[in-house]
């Protein structure tokens, strides 16, 4: 645990490699708190240069960044692919159903295999929980967990944390954290690596964070984690400020969870009148994909001054920015971050 003493001038964290020590990121429960500030206020400097029409920096030229999705993805492998092309890096995507592990390839060997290549960082997306951290293990660069199974998706939490300080400036609510905020996250808690890192972000960042999902949809003993846990939605939603919902993970599922869509969104799907137990002008969060008229009614994930949902898209192009730039330094020798 760091000190108050060695805490840099700011306060908010240590300097150099200090302020993140890490090699790899493969997971949110492996950051205090001062580690996650660093990368949300690294990637504020990556939200300006994607909003100018020349959207590029050459900080990991020469650098190669593989990014190894075994389980399919759209918009996460694009997110990961822009933020590594506009930082200069050549950026490989490698496909599941292209890669040998179809063919009966075991996960240590792809991992072997792909360290033989030497790329400079690996981003890894896998069905099941724990991949990433076996191939953090076996390569010589750093992983980023892209979402492992139903462990974490490390980057989502962050990108969601960072999208929500940007709503609370733009309103005048600037703040290092979201001490004094309710949020309640909706939907397949069992199934959601979301659900998981954003409860370790978010509660890291002074949030009081209430569960809500079907009893048949809730970790057993998640209560340990110190969320409020909810099967009411209308109860979890009373006085919150912001609310994130879930999509029902029907690949993960083996089994009936719920009776019905339909009877799925009576009970918790996000509607314009559900939203007015929220305390007023309540902020609207979905890490997508949407599953529009099951979990979240339309004119509720289209609400112009609450939903930030197309903003969370944005951040997530500059948190992976920020990521592939800080878990490379060491890579490129930058001062006060070499070993």
């Amino acid at each position: 645990m760091t000190s108050p003493k060695d805490l840099s001038q700011n306060g908010r964290y240590p300097a150099g490699r200090l302020a993140f020590p890490h090699r790899d990121l493969t997971g949110i429960g492996q950051l205090e708190r001062h580690e996650i500030l660093f990368l949300l206020d690294e990637a504020e400097q990556w939200i300006d240069l994607n909003r100018q029409s020349h959207k590029h920096n050459d900080a990991l030229a020469g650098l190669t960044i593989i990014n190894a999705f075994f389980e399919n993805s759209t918009r996460t492998l694009l997110s990961f692919e822009i933020a590594g092309k506009r930082l200069g890096a050549d950026v490989v995507n490698m496909h599941a159903a292209q890669s040998s592990v179809k063919k009966g390839e075991t996960l240590i060997d792809t991992a072997t295999t792909l360290n033989a290549m030497r790329p400079d960082a690996i981003v890894i997306r896998h069905g099941s929980s724990g991949a990433t951290q076996l191939i953090a293990s076996k390569v010589d660069c750093p992983v980023l967990n892209a979402g492992d199974g139903s462990h974490e998706h490390p980057t989502q939490a962050l990108l969601d944390a960072l999208a929500l300080r940007q709503a609370l400036d733009a309103r005048g609510e600037a703040s290092e954290d979201f001490t004094g905020h309710t949020i309640v996250i909706c939907g397949d808690i069992l199934h959601s690596r979301v659900a998981r890192s954003n409860l370790l972000c978010l509660q890291a960042l002074g949030a009081t964070v209430r569960l809500c999902a079907p009893p048949a949809l809730m970790p057993a003993g998640i209560e340990a984690m110190g969320a409020e846990v909810f099967n009411d939605f209308d109860a979890a939603l009373d006085g919150a400020d912001v609310v994130m919902m879930l999509r029902l993970q029907t690949e993960r599922m083996s089994g009936q969870f719920i009776p019905s869509e339909r009877e799925y969104h009576h009970l918790y799907g996000l509607t314009k009148k559900r939203l007015q137990a929220c305390a007023p002008d309540a902020l609207v969060m979905h890490p997508g994909p949407m599953n529009r008229g099951v979990e979240i009614d339309s004119e509720v994930a289209d609400l112009i001054d609450q939903s930030i949902i197309t903003r969370q898209v944005e951040m997530g192009v500059a948190i992976r920015m920020a990521c592939l730039d800080v878990l490379t330094r060491s890579a490129r020798g930058l001062e006060g971050w070499t070993a």
